[in-house]
């Protein structure tokens, strides 16, 4: 190249000032240090073609630089094999693809605008607007109807969801359309719904409701009546198995609607100011066979919460016997009581404890749930308006992760399966007076308890047995979903189905021997919460049939939904889509779209045999106390409970390949149909690999916790200078802050941290243990019990410490929530084998650098966007 060009500067076809810039910007130019010859003879033409031909700029930029904005992933210093391949791809997307800054608007160029879009924006937007105004009146004049002395709950809102529910009936036509009638009205109800989510406000979530109630029950009409094939008994059979775990669905989903439509929103009644107008409680802390170190929290705690001290009395109710309980109840000064015999587990320990106690009120703590200072300062103030209130429940709100936070990496936005418990539907229960008793983190009246006999004994789920035998006497509940309280999460996926095992077991115990569609006392919209809460349960059989179900087609070719695949997707897609649409807007800031298939699945197979058996037999099944406070201290992957998972995917995968098969080899008419069932079943092996990726426990080595906050905090050096700092997050042995200069740690092995309760300042001595650029790690010194008390109340015992519960994770975006389980679904699989035998994981590495390596040449093909600007 550097002959041909000295050649042209012979001839005077080429200038030396020309090549002398040419060999400036070459150097400017990125990696011209390791440019081939024929990169550089490439570059020299281009530069030529700039000098001679094209605009100095182009889009506001040197022509020269054009290479690297418009071809952001070729390198022309040194060329690649088909490089030409991929400068035709960018170009043709360039040409077709608008790329992000290119262009200025209507308003900025002076063009007129469309008026058809106007139009139609004004078509669409008017009648928007006045539903928004509507909606806005309704919500205004029911809230104003609603205060929190009522204790008959709103009835304007009652009557305004009685009216809507039978507007709903109307449009719930059992007619059915010719396929051409149920596309427009498809397409009409989905274009309905789209505008309305838009709308702020809670009337919007009542039609969405309409619209989905609408959808759904000409979807589960059209099932009863056109898909069942009455001309071959087996198909009848299999297709009565599906229609009938869908009705469930359908069910569910309806009483979902109606316990979720209008939360109460509930706010604290202010306790009188003459403290002597405050009733006496006793503080009951039950245990089993947790160690110390999960108790001691809970009790300093305890110890400092904002109540006159002669009135309030705390328990430790130890029900395994243990000396070092007693010593430590006796050296921190709380009650300490332990009963002989150990008979109905949890509820047998707080009766024997009630029997020796007196307070007018019973405040029950799991040992593991600390509650905040502020906790009956929030809490009381109810009873003391209201004689028939018999129950104040708060949320259960953790600040350890469960496993599906700790073993999923990308679970990190994503609310946790307590979350819509919690946040939303004892809310929505809290409106129709049906709020239930959980078990720890409340408050409950003696006397009440004492008129059924103390805590029911008859299941297992002694708390919500509870409050359905109060419920039936005509007492009252409420609900705050105020986090005045915290505590551990399970530790490990095993412990978490253990634990959910018993809520199931013990729900259909009560659907058995106490069903609440039956007896006295109860009101109907209370027998409907209560009925959904037990049917959340029972959904182990279902789901596994859901799994299942695209089998019978693909591997037996039965016809469980005797129907042609358009009419299937004509039904079935809008029922899925109102559904998911209506309870993001309504669940979105407490269940994010598709992750309840994810939990849902976890527990399937652990939880059908128990609730199964506990119809059948309810007295059998015994309480087994979930083990909290545990470590792991290696990374495992938990084959034993992780075995119903791989047969299920292993009959799927076998389903995938019936279903290739089917697709080539098969029927010309039946395409569609297989189709439609291959698709079924790659959803359900994503949500089986997310199953999977739970059981790939992570290490948890922290025996104790470290929580996240941000609270004020000064140190003090060993020069007696102080500075003020920010207390980043805290465990019971350290604590981490960060202050403007690091660098004043240097040489301070010791210095004190000065935390505030209330007006009081109190001063703790700490070792530091690292200091990085942004924050020191400090290690608490021996404490004091007084010392101990001091920090547990001025760090878990906070008033707002868990207050960011409420605003921690964003709003629910579906297909970004679909998008993340498939993501999950797929790093399973990647778990799966990176823990199987060795020469499957050998195999599956050398694969997956080999498809990484493919993959990433494709790739270098994609076009890219780029960011262009008018060149003026």
């Amino acid at each position: 190249m550097k002959a041909a060009m000295l050649s042209f500067i012979a001839r005077g076809i080429i200038k030396p000032s020309v090549i002398r810039n040419f060999s400036k910007h070459l150097t400017a130019y990125p990696e011209s240090e390791q440019a081939s010859s024929s990169g550089r003879f490439v570059l020299f033409i281009w530069f030529c073609i700039c000098s001679f031909i094209l605009r100095p700029t182009v889009f506001g930029l040197q022509t020269w630089t054009l290479p690297l904005t418009l071809f952001p992933h070729i390198n022309f210093a040194r060329p690649r094999f088909l490089d030409s391949v991929r400068c035709l791809i960018q170009a043709l997307w360039l040409l077709v693809v608008r790329q992000s800054g290119g262009g200025r608007t209507r308003r900025e160029t002076g063009k007129p605008s469309n008026a058809l879009r106007d139009g139609l924006l004004w078509f669409i937007g008017l009648p928007m607007a006045i539903v928004h105004w509507a909606g806005a009146w309704v919500e205004k004049a029911a809230d104003k109807s609603q205060t929190v002395n009522c204790p008959e709950r709103v009835s304007f809102s009652k009557l305004l969801l009685t009216v809507l529910v039978g507007v709903a009936s109307v449009f719930c036509l059992t007619v059915p359309f010719a396929w051409q009638a149920q596309v427009i009205f498809v397409l009409l109800l989905w274009f309905m719904a789209m505008m309305i989510r838009r709308l702020p406000g809670r009337v919007p979530n009542l039609l969405l409701i309409i619209l989905s109630v609408t959808v759904s029950c000409r979807y589960i009409w059209w099932r009863y009546t056109s898909t069942l094939n009455w001309d071959n008994s087996v198909d009848l059979a299999l297709g009565m198995v599906l229609l009938m775990a869908e009705s469930y669905s359908w069910l569910v989903l309806m009483l979902g609607y109606f316990q979720n439509a209008w939360p109460l929103k509930r706010k604290p009644i202010p306790l009188p100011k003459d403290v002597s107008e405050w009733p006496t409680i006793d503080l009951m802390i039950p245990t089993y066979n947790e160690s110390l170190d999960v108790i001691k929290t809970t009790v300093l705690a305890a110890l400092g919460v904002d109540w006159p001290r002669n009135k309030l009395n705390i328990y430790i109710l130890d029900d395994g016997e243990r000396d070092e309980f007693k010593a430590y109840a006796k050296e921190v000064g709380v009650h300490y009581i332990r009963r002989p015999t150990h008979e109905h587990a949890k509820a047998g320990n707080l009766n024997y404890a009630m029997k020796r106690s007196k307070g007018e009120y019973v405040a029950i703590f799991d040992c593991d749930h600390v509650p905040t200072r502020a906790f009956f300062q929030v809490t009381m103030g109810g009873f003391l308006k209201d004689d028939k209130l018999a129950l104040v429940q708060t949320p259960h709100h953790f600040f350890s992760p469960d496993p599906f936070e700790r073993n999923l990496a990308n679970f990190r936005d994503v609310p946790n399966e307590g979350n819509l418990f919690y946040g939303l539907v004892q809310d929505g229960n809290d409106m129709w007076d049906a709020t239930f008793f959980c078990g720890s983190c409340a408050v409950l009246r003696r006397s009440a308890l004492e008129e059924i006999g103390g805590v029911a004994v008859e299941t297992v789920t002694e708390d919500a047995h509870t409050f359905l035998k109060l419920h039936r006497l005509g007492y009252r509940s409420a609900y705050l979903r105020q986090p005045v309280s915290a505590g551990l999460a399970t530790e490990s996926l095993s412990a978490h189905v253990g634990q959910r095992i018993r809520w199931a077991r013990g729900m259909a115990q009560i659907f058995r021997l106490d069903n609440p569609l039956r007896g006295k006392g109860l009101k109907w919209p209370q027998r409907l919460c209560y009925l959904n809460a037990m049917l959340h349960f029972l959904s182990g059989i279902p789901r596994i049939i859901f799994l299942v179900a695209p089998l019978a087609f693909l591997v037996f070719h039965m016809q469980i939904i005797y129907a042609p695949a358009l009419a299937i997707v004509l039904y079935v897609l809008p029922h899925m889509i109102h559904a998911a649409i209506a309870n993001s807007r309504i669940q979105g800031k407490y269940r994010h779209s598709f992750w309840g298939d994810v939990y849902e699945t976890v527990l399937a197979w652990y939880i059908a045999r128990p609730t199964t058996v506990a119809l059948f037999a309810p007295e059998k099944g015994r309480f087994n106390v979930t083990e909290k406070g545990g470590l792991i201290e290696e990374a495992y992957f938990d084959w034993s409970i992780s075995k119903p998972y791989l047969v299920l995917i292993g009959m799927n995968v076998v389903g995938v390949g019936f279903g290739i098969y089917r697709l080539g080899w098969g029927p010309g008419d039946e395409i569609a149909t297989t189709g439609i069932n291959l698709v079924w079943v790659m959803y359900n092996l994503f949500i089986l690999g997310g199953a999977i990726a739970v059981a790939a426990e992570e290490k948890q080595v922290r025996k104790n916790h470290r929580i996240g906050v941000e609270i004020p905090a000064m140190v003090r050096l060993q020069s007696d200078h102080m500075f003020p700092a920010t207390l980043v997050d805290f465990s019971l042995g350290g604590l981490r802050v960060k202050t403007a200069d690091n660098s004043i740690f240097d040489g301070q092995p010791e210095i004190e941290v000065t935390l505030h309760r209330s007006s009081e300042e109190i001063t703790f001595k700490c070792m530091v243990i690292y200091r990085d650029e942004e924050c020191v790690g400090l290690k608490l010194s021996p404490l004091t019990t007084k010392q101990e008390i001091d920090f547990v109340q001025c760090t878990f015992a906070r008033a707002d410490n868990w207050l960011i519960w409420k605003k921690q994770y964003q709003p629910d975006r579906p297909m970004n929530s679909f998008k993340s389980v498939l993501v999950v679904g797929v790093k399973g699989y990647e778990k799966l084998l990176e823990n199987s035998p060795s020469a499957i994981n050998k195999t599956y590495l050398s694969f997956k650098s080999v498809i990484g390596a493919l993959l990433s040449y494709l790739s270098s093909f994609r076009p890219r966007f780029v960011q262009l600007r008018d060149d003026k």
